[in-house]
């Protein structure tokens, strides 16, 4: 049975769309007129390569080699196997041979940066009726050539780091054409940082320490990913000093080794403490600081490497309370001269960056510039949001770059235990640098690297060619990726697995939930996100069910374990939140039962850990290390620490007494009380908690007089407390407002809750979204129309934010609209009544990356003039704390309603950048809870 799931899925995964087989030289399971046969009845194609070719080159040949054999089950292929020739432009004989004969076209890729050509070619030479070709233009080149026909072949690029398994199949060819590939982005890196205590752990398990064992791994992954850049793990670590192989070896396999932001002149952090004198200061000890630098340029010789130059504080901090403009300029100026005093050339010869991180922007910003041949590399604010990028058509020789995060150490709060991170932010924000031209070095800070698979690849894969991914095929890209992991049968659910988990934790990071995050009281908040996660769950069992036995290891790490352990902790907040709210209200029993709860899945969370330390054999130990329960500040606890669970003292004599609480309030209800309005358009029920206040079962009757009014009890909870759904027959309501009490009996006490309901006469207007109890609640994609001026269109980003999407204006490098005149979202609304109503707009939470004026849209209702709005009102570092942390912007403007019913409010377009996801309009302050009221009925 798995031997036959697994061949179904191999068929499968090879199977590319209509329109993947007809791309030039697309791998497909059944021959086509013109293909090369790859695999041919289970038998591979032979490599051929000029062993006078690049070594790094002649590795991946290998590995090429190697992953044929694993797809096709025979490892040695027969001697009159079709040939796949593969070499070097200048560096291989056979195929300069061919471009000499005119049998192979390289002008598109010939002196292109990393560029390859895929071609299968009819009569290459004597004797030979047909082969696959594969030229590099250059010994990377070769590379890519090289694994990127082994992944389109079937091959995971995770097959070693998640384990992806490789599925044996019978047959692959290789359709006619030309495959030419060449990267937008010159310089596609990963930041191996914040690396204790799981990466670290691991590493040293595994391979004894950073060492060129460990390396190795890491350099391969890189270029199979189309990398070509490393900043190497660096707290406590260097990559030079380590190990005397790491650096040649990436120099050999065509590593670009470079130093992170705060590391100039190729030297690691650590490495002053160990071989420095004096303090890290500049203005008071340069001399030695520029010998250990010069030793830094020597040491890295002719490795291939982009140095870093500037300076921060020691230990990644800033340099000093002020902007030293002057002083860096100068340590730049030495740092150049070194460069060109040890290499023998002008500085320029030697590729720069300066990072324009945290308060080095702040030069920049004053003024503060480098040689037009240092590569400018802007940086987000650690949590996803660019800060700023270069005017649009603004060129010069260094050119521009990003550096973004998946993972961070600071405030307000770390972020290291599991992906976060959505793609389609992601696309949002990388895009906006390919827009502007921040093409030279695109770098991302990866943490651990595992378990960050799926942002990684896609960060580099979109590097290599945002035209590829365009918005249209984002949806798609998950999917993909699931597929090339576990096959296409299986490949729907999985990706909407790994975007539904990614989505929930990008919320909130799990590092920032506590017990007070979900609301236990206002809009069901905290019962549906535990319904969220609890799909998710039953979903990821079932998919765990289905797939053969040779793929659950990697299921396990990549999908199973971040859905089950982030719904854990989630779970677990909430909890203890529900343990003190219990508490407070007297609910003794109830607030037992959560503790017990409580401690049950922090067990848990422990189980979880160490089942992932068992998978593939033991091979991911400590990888799930990481602390993540217990943050009291913003750096991580030095262990996990359960949340505190209460457990109130019993009364000396219980007495067989009831509690009521309610919806809308956390205090338990003394003697009465009103419930939130039961409106004909809005939430369905209300509901009554009913309690006892010991240790029983709640015995209880419940009545009411209305014959409008529908009381229904539910199950009791593990407790013995029922919960009462409280709900409207509307046909026999009465129109307008109108009040019914219920009365809440028990043995020797008993409350009188007041149900309101809301049955307006009048018909809301058709497709609009209707006000219910002063609150209309919608998704900003869901508008009644879209108006696109001077070729500004909005377009919707799925899956983007915290409930559903997000809705942008591109292109972003048009210029600011003017309020009122530009592109305008129009959404219909029928009002209860007139008067004043709050407009609370919800945007990501994006920096103005122009540096000038902020952010902007503007408002408006009906024909009244539009406010302008700035998404960044209050430039201070709490309001950024709030406002990355909740991982969205809040803004309110008050608008004046003229009259019940129907009215149009809009958004209007101003700045690009501006991200929409969703607006509420409200009559008074919002409920506490977290996401906000669920989207409103629409007629």
């Amino acid at each position: 049975m798995v031997l036959a799931a697994a061949l179904a899925t191999a068929v499968a995964l090879l199977v590319p769309t209509a329109a993947r087989a007809a791309e030039p030289a697309a791998v497909t399971a059944t021959i086509t007129p013109g293909a090369f046969p790859l695999i041919r009845a289970g038998q591979p194609a032979r490599i051929e390569a000029d062993v006078t070719d690049h070594p790094g080159a002649l590795r991946a040949i290998a590995d090429l080699k190697a992953d044929l054999a694993k797809l096709s089950g025979a490892q040695t292929p027969a001697k009159d196997a079709p040939v796949v020739i593969i070499g070097t432009i200048g560096k291989s004989a056979a195929i300069d041979a061919l471009i000499a004969s005119g049998k192979l076209d390289v002008s598109k890729v010939t002196g292109q940066w990393d560029g390859f050509v895929q071609q299968v070619i009819d009569n290459p030479r004597p004797g030979l009726e047909q082969a696959l070709i594969i030229a590099g233009a250059d010994k990377r080149g070769t590379i890519y050539g090289a694994y990127d026909l082994s992944e389109r072949a079937g091959v995971s690029l995770w097959t070693w780091w998640a384990d992806a398994p490789v599925i044996v199949r019978k047959d692959a060819f290789v359709s006619p054409g030309a495959n030419v590939q060449k990267p937008r982005v010159k310089y596609r890196g990963i930041f191996l940082n914040d690396e204790n205590p799981a990466l670290y752990g691991w590493a040293n398990k595994t391979f004894g320490g950073f060492n060129h064992a460990f390396y190795e791994r890491v350099y391969e992954l890189t270029l199979r990913l189309k990398g070509n850049y490393l900043w190497p793990a660096m707290w406590g670590k260097a990559l030079y000093d380590d190990d005397p192989l790491n650096a040649p070896l990436a120099d050999e396999m065509g590593v670009v080794i470079g130093t992170s932001h705060h590391e100039p002149m190729m030297r690691a952090h650590i490495e002053w403490e160990r071989h420095g004198s004096g303090r890290w200061d500049y203005a008071k000890n340069p001399e030695k600081l520029r010998d250990f630098w010069r030793e830094g340029i020597t040491r890295k010789g002719g490795n291939e490497s982009l140095v870093t130059v500037g300076m921060r504080g020691d230990g990644d901090e800033p340099m000093s309370e002020g902007t030293a403009t002057q002083l860096l300029e100068t340590i730049v100026a030495d740092q150049r001269k070194i460069i060109s005093e040890v290499t023998g050339k002008p500085p320029e010869k030697t590729p720069q960056v300066w990072a324009l991180y945290k308060e080095v922007q702040d030069y920049y910003d004053a003024g503060m510039r480098v040689p037009d041949d240092v590569t400018l590399l802007f940086a987000d604010d650690n949590w996803g949001n660019i800060r700023r990028l270069p005017e649009p058509g603004k060129t010069r020789p260094g050119g521009y770059g990003v550096y973004y995060h998946f993972d961070y150490v600071g405030g307000p709060r770390n972020y290291k235990w599991l992906n976060t991170n959505q793609i389609e932010r992601v696309w949002e924000q990388m895009k906006l640098a390919d827009d502007y031209g921040a093409d030279r070095l695109w770098i991302v800070n990866v943490g651990d690297l595992k378990p960050m698979e799926l942002p990684t690849e896609f960060f580099l894969d979109y590097a290599w060619n945002p035209d590829a991914i365009p918005l249209e095929k984002l949806p798609t890209y998950t999917r993909d990726w699931a597929a090339a992991q576990f096959g296409s049968d299986h490949a729907t659910e999985i990706a909407a697995l790994l975007d539904g988990y990614t989505r929930l934790n990008a919320r909130r990071k799990p590092e920032l939930i506590d017990p007070s995050t979900f609301s236990l009281v206002h809009d069901r908040e905290a019962e549906r996100v535990e319904a969220e996660w609890a799909d998710l769950e039953r979903r990821a069992d079932a998919v765990r069910a289905l797939l053969p036995k040779t793929a659950d290891d990697a299921f396990f790490q990549l999908v199973w374990f971040p859905v089950k352990a982030s719904a854990n902790l989630t779970r677990l907040y909430i909890a203890a939140g529900r343990n003190r709210l219990y508490a407070a209200q007297g609910r003794l029993g109830g607030a037992y039962v959560q503790a017990d709860l409580v401690e049950t899945l922090f067990k848990r969370d422990a189980e979880l850990t160490r089942q992932h330390d068992a998978i593939a054999g033991g091979k991911w130990i400590h990888m799930m290390d990481q602390t993540h329960i217990g943050y009291t500040s913003w750096q991580q606890p030095d262990r996990n620490t359960m949340p505190a669970a209460v457990r109130p003292s019993p009364p000396r004599a219980p007495l067989a007494r009831i509690g009521v609480a309610i919806e809308g309030r956390e205090a338990a209800v003394a003697g009465a009380a009103e419930l939130p309005v039961l409106h004909r358009y809005g939430a369905p029920s209300r509901w009554i908690d009913v309690f006892d206040t010991g240790f029983s079962p709640a015995t209880f009757e419940v009545s009411t007089s209305a014959p409008w009014l529908k009381v229904a009890r539910g199950a009791p909870d593990p407790h013995g407390d029922a919960r009462l759904e409280v709900s409207v027959d509307w046909a026999v309501a009465p129109k307008g407002l109108a009040w019914a009490p219920i009365t809440i009996k028990g043995v020797t006490n008993s409350f009188t809750i007041t149900a309101v309901s809301d049955n307006p006469s009048r018909q809301p207007a058709k497709g609009a979204f209707v006000e219910a109890g002063g609150i209309v609640a919608i998704e900003a994609q869901h508008h009644a129309r879209a108006t696109s001026v001077d070729g500004v269109t909005w377009k919707t980003i799925p899956n983007l934010g915290r409930t559903l999407s997000g809705v942008a204006a591109y292109p972003t490098t048009a210029g600011p609209s003017v309020p009122g005149k530009g592109p305008a979202l129009d959404y219909l609304i029928d009002f209860e009544k007139a008067g004043p109503t709050d407009l609370t707009v919800f945007v990501s939470p994006s920096l103005d990356f122009w540096g000038d004026k902020g952010l902007r849209y503007a408002v408006s209702l009906d024909d009244a003039p539009p406010v302008t709005v700035n998404i960044m009102p209050d430039p201070s570092e709490r309001a950024w704390n709030t406002a990355v942390a909740d991982n969205v912007r809040v803004l309110t403007t008050r608008l004046e309603v003229p009259s019940a019913g129907p009215h149009r409010v809009k958004l209007w377009r101003v700045d690009p950048g501006v991200v929409f996801q969703r607006l509420v309009l409200s009559r008074g302050p919002l409920s506490g809870s977290y996401l906000g009221p669920v989207e409103s009925v629409r007629r």
